[in-house]
């Protein structure tokens, strides 16, 4: 048997918390709608999606690593692996955010898993967050953090949905270096995979800038509100694959209004990303 990762130093990580705030601006909602136009639903003063731009690290540029991400052993454990993925979570929506008020975020690293997967050792952070507005609780989330070696990381995929399905399709975007730039910019999201070319093609083997994942989930999660016509209560999501600028991107939807799937493909019917949510 093949062992696994030592992680018993890094469980010392487990119960750490980081508290950020923030006020939530007009400003900052202008150009996240100005950024993600016409792809937001419009039934909620404040988008859906927006928390991934508040209450976010500041870390110093002395204090970053090669990559852009902050130096590990902070907040996140030392976990001995070169690249750090979102692999996914799950939203719980309490209430909207009040504009012009502050927010706060409140961090937990929960848990520290090792697991032997085809591609090689994997780790993964589970790390929980409330955050609040006005001392009123509005998003309880889950985000699952997955460490690994970056030689594993642009594998070619193969589809998993049939191409053109206009039946489920309800909308096409194609990502470019400005639009991944906006975002990385509206979530103060320093890693250089979304906007440094030379380096993801040098450094990490991929052949474009990496899409985000927060971008395709805040996506899906305002098509789930588009369904729905409400936001949904409850939405989980995970990533798949990763996908870079210049690929086309499907946004598909199951068939049910309220208990649902979610989820972006590329035109040969290759998953990125998907969710599902509901009201409970």
């Amino acid at each position: 048997m093949t062992n696994l990762l030592d992680i018993e130093p890094l469980k010392k990580w487990i119960g750490k918390t980081e508290t950020a705030q923030d006020y939530l601006t007009d400003s900052l909602i202008d150009r996240f709608r100005a950024t993600l136009y016409p792809f937001l639903w419009s039934g909620e003063e404040t988008p859906l999606g927006l928390h991934w731009c508040l209450a976010m690290a500041t870390t110093p540029a002395a204090e970053l690593s090669k990559d852009g991400h902050a130096k590990k052993g902070g907040f996140l454990p030392p976990v001995p692996l070169p690249s750090r993925m979102w692999a996914g979570g799950e939203l719980v929506h309490h209430q909207s955010f009040t504009p012009n008020a502050p927010v706060t975020r409140i961090s937990t690293s929960s848990d520290i898993v090792a697991k032997k997967g085809k591609s090689g050792d994997l780790v993964f952070v589970t790390v929980g967050s409330e955050y609040y507005s006005n001392d009123n609780l509005c998003i309880s989330e889950r985000q699952d953090l997955v460490f690994r070696n970056r030689s594993t990381l642009n594998k070619p995929a193969t589809a998993t949905t049939p191409p053109n399905a206009p039946e489920t399709r309800h909308d096409t975007l194609t990502p470019d270096p400005v639009l991944l730039f906006r975002y990385s910019a509206l979530t103060f999201n320093s890693h250089r995979i979304h906007y440094d070319l030379d380096y993801v093609r040098n450094e990490e083997g991929y052949a474009g800038l990496v899409v985000h994942g927060p971008l395709q989930a805040t996506l899906l999660l305002n098509l789930a509100a588009k369904i729905s016509g409400k936001p949904p209560r409850r939405f989980t999501f995970r990533g798949l694959l990763p996908v870079t600028h210049g690929t086309p991107i499907e946004l598909h939807h199951g068939s049910e209004k309220t208990d649902g799937t979610v989820w972006c493909q590329t035109t040969d019917g290759t998953k990125t990303f998907t969710a599902t949510y509901s009201d409970t």
